[in-house]
């Protein structure tokens, strides 16, 4: 279940039974008599919970990092938080924007639904924006017509869960007027295309062994991992609706296997 729902529900439980105990029960309880407990619980715990389900809901929300799609800019285990309010306000529970403010930019690392499973929360970066053309051929990114610009930044070394040792080329891409790091691996191919899914606007798309190429659908967002080759993203499943965003990560605040990312911007 989802855990904004949980904390809605026990929201309702708790603030009902303090509303009751102030306007009934409290009434015909004797003067210096213990309140129940169950009354005693919920009038203790409905302010927490308020105070806790308001800052998720609206401010920020705090995620790990389950997998290396991201590396090396998020790393596994990392726990990140996420800005709630930068691209609009949105009721909980439901996700409806009420009011709008900015949208997300080329180059945000973003935390989203997945398309496949609503359930699940995804995070990628941003690549594609409404009424682009995104074009990835050879490794490289081309968005209207530009190719962005790639750096080479030396070799990158990790390990896969199961000890499985991967070796990548790091480099330095400039997304617009950003720069972040990204991993390659030049003897794979730009995308598995048996892995490919039939999504929603996959007739926006085209796919051959050279490239991946695909015009963004408006309200909707193309997202890519850092680690190109090692990332399930819009390549695969297509686009992410503007009713789906989470919100925008900005900051490491806790990795308990790597004491040094702590304080990390993202």
């Amino acid at each position: 279940m989802d855990f904004a729902l949980i904390m809605f529900i026990l929201l309702l439980i708790t603030g009902s039974i303090w509303l009751l105990d102030r306007y009934a029960l409290a009434k015909n309880r004797a003067s210096g008599a213990v309140e129940p407990w169950w009354v005693e619980y919920a009038k203790s715990f409905f302010p927490v919970i308020l105070i806790v389900f308001c800052i998720r809901s609206f401010l920020v929300e705090p995620f790990k990092i389950p997998s290396g799609s991201m590396i090396p800019t998020l790393q596994v285990g990392d726990f990140i938080l996420v800005n709630k309010f930068t691209y609009g306000i949105r009721l909980p529970i439901i996700n409806q924007k009420i009011v709008q403010l900015n949208n997300p930019q080329r180059g945000d690392v973003m935390v989203f639904h997945y398309p496949e499973n609503p359930s699940v929360d995804y995070i990628k970066r941003v690549v594609g924006v409404p009424g682009d053309i995104v074009e990835y051929r050879q490794k490289h990114l081309t968005i209207n017509g530009v190719e962005q610009l790639q750096q080479p930044d030396g070799d990158y070394n990790y390990v896969e869960s199961g000890l499985n040792f991967v070796h990548t080329e790091r480099r330095v891409e400039t997304l617009g007027t950003r720069r972040h790091a990204i991993l390659v691996n030049p003897d794979m191919p730009n995308v598995h295309l048996g892995s490919v899914a039939e999504f929603p606007g996959h007739e926006n798309c085209v796919y051959n062994e050279e490239l991946v190429r695909c015009k963004v659908p408006a309200g909707e967002y193309f997202m890519m991992g850092d680690n190109r080759d090692n990332s399930r993203d819009s390549r695969y499943w297509g686009f992410v609706p503007d009713y789906q965003i989470v919100g925008r990560a900005f900051f490491v605040w806790m990795n308990f296997s790597d004491l040094k990312r702590i304080g990390l911007s993202i």
